[in-house]
């Protein structure tokens, strides 16, 4: 008898195709009922099946067309919000685009006709039903209803905003009602910005004026994204808004202010650290977002190369010494530490934290915050945890020679220390170390190993595509066309999945400076970065250049 999908059912047609065997059918046809699923979202739970080719049978069966992802990064708002978001959740569905006969849907059951006879009542047109994965679709529903949202309420507290001029001089805006309510588009625009921020995973929100908007931007993965532009005529109230949350002076306009936010969000409780400085415009916010919850990472899950991971996790077990991990703001330090305390963490360990902030909160952990306005100083805090019976110290960051000084007098009284600095690379951290005014017959007796680290942007798993790259590229990366031959390179071309980016998530890369005889020695005799490094590469260090390439 004669094969036909369109007679046949999705199993039978899934095992035709090659997708699944008949065995794992038959396991998903007992199961399905536990899953409360259908046959092929069975067999993807088990992990037998891929979304693309249960959509690719789909399409073989139904005959409808599949959903172009590229296609779901710039829908109309206007026409997503044709259907309610309730019912888009709930029955799986977002409309894509209008055509003259009638509105194209993404569905994942497009067999499903009760769905299909109730959209044409809600919309009043005839339904062009499209093939779309669940995941895809739930991305895409995220994205835009979200904006939706953003939109009307950014609309809406726009649209109350009562004000009659700005004084140029003192960029203050006057306030037509003096009555109670007149900030409360403001306090609504404040409490969108922070709320969206946290359930996007942004790091870091800007607030800036510019000449006729104030912009908002999120750094999500390390890169910033403009999320909306209020008018400018509300950039002084969000100011002072956020001044007053902040508990700082509202009146002073022309210095740098810091401060901080403690929330509480339905999500989560975050502590919003905030800086604001002026500029030409007017005063600019950046709040920097700490998540207060439990810490997420392990060091498994950083980014470390096989190699690097077997050393550093051997070097972490040490019973005295310095761990120094290096990098610019942002690079993932605080991370690295915090998950290498998680891993040595023991009943018979007592393990003490000093940080400013404390940006993570580890359970079974003594941490404690500096406050310099109270005297509470990295020093002042470092000498009371020597009478705390400590087996491990984490200094939140060497700054000047006082904390370096603490920080070298407890790995030679048998402590573990672990610590951060800014610096390029690891052997610039030991002469920045030196620099600080260490002597260095004690760097190189306490130095155990010296970490660099950045964090680099990953490609979209949903959107990757081969990528042909010029002659020049490689060329600038280090690599010889022969070496370049054999990659297969790969370039996120923009989906829903990453908002249009190619980039989704991030991971380390590292550059170990193990600090044997001969960096002693080395450091001893004075010896410069340039002697550092190159000692350590014949040791067989991977610098950062290498470690991103490689990765």
């Amino acid at each position: 008898m004669s094969y036909n999908p369109q007679f046949t059912r999705i199993g039978e047609v899934l095992v035709h195709e090659g997708y699944v065997t008949e065995d794992q059918v038959k396991e998903a046809v007992i199961k399905m009922g536990n899953f409360d699923l259908k046959i092929g979202e069975t067999l993807i739970k088990l992990g037998y099946l891929k979304e693309r080719d249960l959509l690719q049978a789909l399409h073989l069966q139904l005959g409808y067309d599949i959903v172009n992802e590229r296609e779901l990064t710039d829908l109309d708002l206007e026409v997503v919000a044709l259907i309610p978001e309730p019912y888009a959740l709930e029955n799986r569905v977002i409309a894509l685009r209008e055509e003259a006969d009638g509105i194209v849907v993404g569905l994942t059951d497009p067999d499903n006709l009760t769905v299909l006879d109730s959209l044409k009542k809600i919309l009043g047109k005839n339904i062009k039903p499209e093939l779309i994965g669940d995941t895809a679709l739930q991305d895409t529903i995220d994205k835009y209803y979200k904006s939706i949202r953003t939109t009307t309420e950014v609309e809406d507290a726009v649209g109350g905003f009562d004000f009659v001029a700005v004084d140029e001089d003192e960029n203050e805006i006057t306030i037509a009602s003096a009555s109670s309510d007149a900030d409360a588009p403001v306090v609504k625009l404040v409490n969108l910005i922070i709320n969206e921020a946290i359930k996007s995973g942004a790091t870091d929100i800007h607030i800036e004026p510019l000449t006729k908007t104030s912009r908002i931007r999120y750094r999500i993965d390390g890169a910033l994204r403009e999320v909306m532009t209020p008018p400018i005529g509300m950039h002084a109230g969000v100011i002072s808004l956020t001044k007053v949350m902040s508990k700082l002076n509202i009146a002073e306009r022309r210095l740098p202010q810091d401060g901080h936010i403690s929330l509480k969000t339905a999500m989560k409780s975050v502590d919003v650290r905030v800086s604001i400085t002026p500029t030409v415009l007017g005063e600019k916010v950046v709040m920097r977002l700490l998540d207060k919850g439990d810490f997420g990472f392990k060091l498994t899950t950083l980014g470390f190369e096989e190699e690097d991971m077997a050393i550093f996790a051997k070097i972490i077990r040490r019973p005295y010494g310095i761990i120094i991990v290096s990098g610019p703001t942002g690079s993932g330090k605080s991370t690295t530490l915090h998950a290498a305390l998680k891993e040595i963490q023991n009943i018979e360990t007592n393990i003490i934290t000093v940080e400013d902030p404390v940006e993570y909160r580890l359970d079974g952990i003594t941490q404690i915050e500096t406050k310099e306005q109270i005297g509470l100083t990295f020093g002042t805090a470092l000498r009371s945890v020597l009478r705390q019976d400590p087996d491990i110290v984490l200094i939140g960051e060497i700054r000047d020679l006082e904390t370096a000084d603490i920080a070298i007098k407890f790995s030679l009284s048998g402590h573990l220390v672990f610590s951060t600095l800014h610096a390029n690379d690891a052997p610039s951290t030991v002469t920045r170390l030196i620099d600080i005014g260490i002597k260095p017959y004690l760097v190189g007796s306490s130095l155990s190993l010296v970490m660099a680290q950045r964090l680099v942007r990953m490609v979209c798993p949903y959107c990757k595509e081969d990528y042909k790259p010029t002659e020049q590229e490689p060329m600038d990366c280090g690599l010889t066309p022969e070496e370049a031959s054999k990659i297969e390179f790969k370039m996120g071309g923009g989906c829903v999945h990453c908002d249009n980016t190619g980039f989704s998530g991030r991971t380390g890369i590292f550059e170990l400076l193990t600090v044997d005889a001969d960096i002693r020695r080395i450091i001893y005799e004075g010896g410069n970065q340039d002697l550092i490094r190159d000692s350590a590469l014949r040791s067989g260090m991977r610098t950062l250049h290498d470690a991103a390439i490689s990765k």
